[in-house]
């Protein structure tokens, strides 16, 4: 599982905002939303006190939280005139 999997299924379980989270956490909503969307195959990365801050607030085990930040996640595209 990667991080924007975990977050969203977390926030999801903890009936808890974007907003809610942002307020939980310090962090910026624009960051919350971004680690949420794109976790870190995005262009914002999270730092470390990030993750601990997010897995304080939704109640994950950090080790969980560091472990899906590093796994990336991406999605292939078909190119065109190639059989999908």
């Amino acid at each position: 599982m990667h991080l924007a999997e975990l977050l969203a299924d977390a926030m999801r379980e903890q009936h808890m905002s974007v907003d809610a989270v942002a307020y939980a956490t310090g962090i910026r909503t624009p960051r919350i939303k971004a680690f949420a969307e794109d976790g870190t195959a995005g262009p914002i990365q999270p730092t470390s006190d990030e993750l601990t801050e997010l897995a304080k607030a939704l109640r994950l085990p950090l080790g969980e939280v560091q472990t899906a930040s590093r796994s990336v996640h991406t999605v292939g595209t078909a190119r065109p005139g190639l059989p999908v």
